[in-house]
């Protein structure tokens, strides 16, 4: 019978397209400390999330859809939340987080967008929101 070979050929070779997707994105959880957590979820190619925790109870979200993208997030201390939403392409958000009890959102919907943010200090809070391309934002808040 030819038909289970050609469906087994298939079948092989929708699951090496499968891989050969998934292998073009990147990530890298480096975390120390206790009770840290990070997650990240990707499409497309070419994505890259990088996360370092060194601490206890940060946690830490990366979500890229699209191709060429980039989402750093460092975090120091106890108690941060740093998370980054990337659609489009070649986006690139990066938070760092000092002290304790900081919370950092940033989202990107487009082509071309920067966004940072450092927070140093307990307690700060930041939300950005960028829509269309070439957009920059910096933010940097001490808070006590």
């Amino acid at each position: 019978m030819i038909r289970l070979p050609l469906a087994s050929a298939l079948v092989v070779l929708a699951g090496l397209t499968a891989v050969t997707q998934a292998s073009a994105n990147d990530v890298r959880f480096d975390q120390y400390g206790w009770s840290n957590s990070a997650g990240g979820s990707q499409q497309g190619y070419r994505n890259r999330i990088r996360v370092h925790q060194d601490g206890r109870y940060n946690r830490s979200v990366g979500e890229q859809r699209g191709s060429h993208n980039l989402s750093v997030i460092g975090q120091e201390g106890r108690r941060h939340y740093g998370a980054t939403y990337q659609n489009g392409s070649r986006n690139s958000a990066g938070i760092g987080q000092f002290g304790s009890d900081h919370t950092t959102i940033l989202s990107q919907d487009g082509h071309g967008n920067i966004a940072a943010g450092v927070q140093v200090g307990r307690g700060c809070s930041a939300d950005v929101a960028q829509g269309g391309s070439g957009n920059v934002a910096a933010l940097v808040q001490a808070c006590d």
